[in-house]
Formats: structure tokens, C-alpha cells, sequence
């Protein structure tokens, strides 16, 4: 019953955001084939600029939004999820949202731990969001946080799905109420062999040189491929 309330309302904000909005998707490389149902273990969304970021589920297919409906596992911060009406949201955008503090703890852990052979895990790796002056909430750089890493040493195989935003700022800015509709969301997507991308910078078999590695690699490809200039 959660997996199909939860289909549900991914579809309603679909049909809902393509009302709204209009969206310019593109893939590094060109389009693959069958992009949509390719086996997406991990979902990496760079660039995280708003919480309206569920408005890109209006270019998603249905059959890819069910994919979610059934298997994600997302991480969020419990102070999302504790507010009033936001938190009961985004806790029903997918059948496991875990609250995490944003620290190495326990919470942490609870991640981790409910990654099984079906999980997609879906994440935000900045772990904050960018206000207007492109820096997060404390006046600090943004900058790719090591959790990342510890997703794709308990996941194998299977394939990353890089979704660089172009960001939300044209629509919503952190802290206004209502975004802007008519405007043209611009993303750019990549797909990634997890076992391939583990082998190219799992050097020397520490998890500290892996974070380190991933954290650069995700950071020189977010500052290549999010769109600019492709916001309307």
C-alpha cells in the first residue's frame, strides 16, 4: 500500500510540475540507450540549490517513478523532516526516508544498513544547500561531503546516475515561500559503472584516499557538467 501512495503522489507532482514548467534534459555522451531502465543503484544529485528539487520528477517516466516509489532509500536531514507538513512530505516522496544529522554517527550508520541488493539509494552529497551568493547557510564554500563514498563501497555494481541541476535559484531561493512558475529547469545527466568508477579511484584500499578521490571527482565533474546559462 506505502509503494502505491507514494506512486501516486510522484505522478500528481509530475502531471503538476509540467503544468508549471517546461524542462531541458540533457546526457553527457549523447542519449543511452534505454536510459530509464538501466539498473540505477545510486542517484547523486549535484548541485543542491532548493527543496523544490522534486519538481524534476515532472521529466521522469512513470516506469522510472514507480522504480523509485518501490526502491529508494534516501538520506535526509531531520531537521527537514521534523518540520510540520515538509517533513510528512518529503518523508512520502519514497518507501525509506532515513533522517540523518549530517554527522559520521549513528544516523549515519542507519544508512548504511538498510542498503540491501534492491536499494536505490538517491543523494544529495553537498549535504546543504547553495543560498543566493552561492555559498551555504553558514557563509562556507560548497563542497562534496564524504558519505558518498561509503554508499558506493556498500553497493558493487550496478550504475550512478549523475544528475547535475542547474539549479532552482531562477524559481526558488532558500527561504522564500512560493517558487516561480513558467520557468525552464535544466539538468544534465550521466550514467556511471559503479564497479568501473570504484576500480579507477580505489587506489590504495583505504576509505580515506577513496573519499578523497570521490569528493575530487564529483566536484571537478559538478563544476563541468551542471547547466548554465540553460535557465529560462
Amino acid at each position: 500500500m506505502r509503494k502505491i501512495l507514494t506512486f501516486g503522489l510522484l505522478v500528481a507532482l509530475k502531471r503538476l510540475s509540467r503544468i508549471f514548467y517546461k524542462y531541458d534534459f540533457r546526457w553527457v555522451g549523447g542519449v543511452p540507450n534505454s536510459p530509464w531502465k538501466q539498473d540505477y543503484r545510486v542517484i547523486t544529485i549535484l548541485n543542491h540549490t532548493s527543496l523544490f528539487e522534486w519538481l524534476f520528477l515532472g521529466d521522469l517516466p512513470p516506469g522510472f517513478l514507480w522504480r523509485i516509489a518501490s526502491r529508494a532509500l534516501v538520506p535526509a536531514a531531520d531537521k527537514t523532516l521534523r518540520r510540520p507538513l515538509v517533513g510528512w512530505f518529503f518523508k512520502m516522496l519514497a518507501p525509506r526516508v532515513v533522517p540523518i544529522s549530517r554527522q559520521a554517527d549513528h544516523t549515519w550508520q542507519a544508512v548504511i544498513s538498510q542498503i540491501d541488493p534492491e536499494s536505490m539509494v538517491i543523494i544529495l552529497p553537498e549535504g546543504r544547500m547553495k543560498r543566493a551568493d552561492g555559498l551555504d547557510k553558514n557563509g562556507r564554500p560548497m563542497s562534496i561531503r564524504g558519505g558518498i563514498a561509503d554508499i558506493l563501497r556498500a553497493i558493487p555494481d550496478g550504475k550512478m546516475l549523475i544528475a547535475y541541476s542547474g539549479g532552482l535559484h531562477h524559481i526558488q531561493v532558500p527561504g522564500q515561500f512560493l517558487p516561480k512558475p513558467f520557468k525552464t529547469l535544466a539538468m544534465t545527466l550521466e550514467a556511471v559503472e559503479i564497479s568501473d568508477y570504484r576500480e579507477a579511484l580505489e587506489t590504495d584500499g583505504t576509505i580515506d584516499s577513496f573519499k578523497a578521490a570521490v569528493k575530487a571527482d564529483l566536484t571537478e565533474r559538478r563544476d563541468t557538467y551542471c547547466p548554465s546559462g540553460r535557465e529560462v
